[in-house]
């Protein structure tokens, strides 16, 4: 079974903008993110630990901005917090083996797909495309993804 670790040299390795997302518990602005508009088959990933997180096939467009999702690829990958941050209460969403902050889910999404919506920072992510997933030792997860173009 692979391990997934937070690492000094993975945290070195990403831009200012990822950084402060994953690691200062940021947030991109709407509408800017490199996954919002992805519509390619294969799994997000951890950016700093690689852990497993999302599958294309519960990607979804919600209108909200960000990458959504139905649910997690690996429910033991994705920690949940109460987040009482800027007025509001709400969950946030962070890697468990990375701790980079994710995002928050929000009980909004498609009811007939569980009702959650994962709303997920791209800076936090690295998706990784069905034709790499075997190489890159993602094999076990081709099960959950489809063509979703």
């Amino acid at each position: 079974m692979k391990t997934y670790t937070r690492s000094d040299e993975a945290i070195a390795r990403l831009s200012p903008e990822e950084y402060r997302v994953t690691q200062q518990s940021g947030t991109e602005r709407p509408g800017t993110g490199k996954y919002l508009d992805n519509k390619e088959p294969g799994i997000y990933v951890d950016i700093v630990s690689g852990e497993p997180l999302f599958a294309s096939a519960d990607k979804y467009e919600s209108g909200c901005g960000w990458p959504s999702f139905t649910k997690p690829i690996e429910p033991a990958h994705v920690a949940e917090l109460r987040d009482a941050t800027l007025g509001m209460i709400r969950t946030e969403v962070r890697s468990a083996y990375g701790d980079s902050h994710l995002g928050h889910v929000f009980p909004d999404g498609p009811r007939d797909r569980g009702g959650l919506r994962y709303c997920i920072n791209s800076a936090s992510l690295r998706f990784v495309h069905r034709d790499d997933m075997a190489a890159e030792g993602y094999g076990d997860y081709l099960n959950q993804v489809e063509d979703v173009a």
